[in-house]
């Protein structure tokens, strides 16, 4: 039997959004939050002190840069929002960089391909990062406000991460070896 020419149609459409792959990144998203600590425990005053020695500063900023991993990649990333809101565009370019960030390195879960060549993780962080650095200094015109803004983030995160006690941490023996 022929149709002449048409196209078969079936009775269940697919559908245009692929709920399988949603319910993957909404998995992995939920994943990467879980390893926030709550901020209750990171800013805990009874916790807080200034080290005895450089090898027990080396070693809080180690613990705690390991252990606050996610809430510190929140509170730069928070500095750098609130220094762009002066900068419109900057925000605008920064919010589709961090669009860029979750959807080709942080939710993918298969090898990136582009024209049949596959590329490696690697050079997906490479090009990722030099994008974002081109895009925010070169294209945003907000380079003082972006350098100003990491600088505070880091100084901040650095700060916290020294006179945070580790005594009360109970790290994963994988975040104990990273």
């Amino acid at each position: 039997m022929t149709n002449n020419g048409a196209v078969p149609t079936s009775s269940h459409a697919s559908p245009m959004v692929d709920l399988e792959s949603i319910s993957r990144a909404k998995r992995r998203i939920k994943d990467g939050l879980a390893t926030r600590r709550p901020w209750k425990v990171m800013f805990d005053f009874h916790s807080m002190g200034l080290p005895h020695g450089v090898s027990d500063a080396f070693s809080r900023i180690k613990t705690n840069l390991a252990y606050f991993r996610s809430n510190y990649a929140i509170v730069v990333l928070n500095v750098m929002f609130f220094s762009l809101i002066w900068h419109p565009i900057s925000l605008i370019i920064f919010a589709g960089l961090v669009f860029l960030w979750i959807f080709l390195y942080f939710l993918r879960e298969e090898p990136l391909k582009i024209f049949r060549l596959q590329i490696n993780d690697q050079a997906v962080l490479i090009g990722l990062s030099v994008i974002t650095v081109a895009s925010l200094l070169l294209l945003a015109n907000a380079t003082f406000s972006i350098v100003a803004a990491l600088l505070t983030g880091a100084v901040l995160v650095l700060i916290h991460a020294l006179v945070r006690k580790t005594e009360d941490l109970f790290l994963d023996e994988e975040a104990a070896t990273t």
